[in-house]
């Protein structure tokens, strides 16, 4: 099982920060934004065929589905759900987005009501095509 590491960061709660840190940054912050701090680790996302972004703050939602995709398409799983949740719609729509950019996405929409209904998106990726050389040899068929 692959698994993406991201960052561990503090949830964005929309309030401006005028030191450009976490307000819960320990004195050993840089300002890089790196930490010297065990707590800050990246997280590790298990690549299992679901991705509930509900634990993923709302800034790094879209490149850590991006790279998801890109994972399960590099390991040929072909039915993903990705869980935005119901809201307002706006990861809804960022998720959709981002699918209709992707060649390897071949199709995707609601999940059935069972799976999460319209706060769940199912998608089907397209085979990878094979590699040339784990075709069978012409003289082997």
């Amino acid at each position: 099982m692959s698994k993406i590491p991201t960052h561990n960061r503090e949830p964005d709660d929309g309030e401006p920060n005028p030191t450009g840190q976490s307000p819960n940054a320990s004195p050993d912050s840089a300002a890089d934004g790196s930490f010297d701090s065990p707590f800050h680790e990246p997280v590790v996302i298990p690549i299992t065929g679901v991705l509930d972004l509900h634990s993923v703050p709302r800034r790094d939602a879209q490149a850590i589905l991006e790279e998801y995709l890109q994972e399960c398409y590099r390991q040929n799983l072909r039915e993903i759900r990705v869980i935005h949740g119901r809201g307002i719609g706006v990861q809804r729509e960022m998720v959709r987005k981002l699918l209709k950019q992707k060649d390897f996405v071949e199709s995707f929409g609601d999940a059935p009501a069972e799976a999460g209904g319209w706060g769940a998106t199912i998608l089907t990726l397209r085979r990878k095509p094979a590699a040339t050389g784990d075709r069978p040899h012409p003289d082997f068929r």
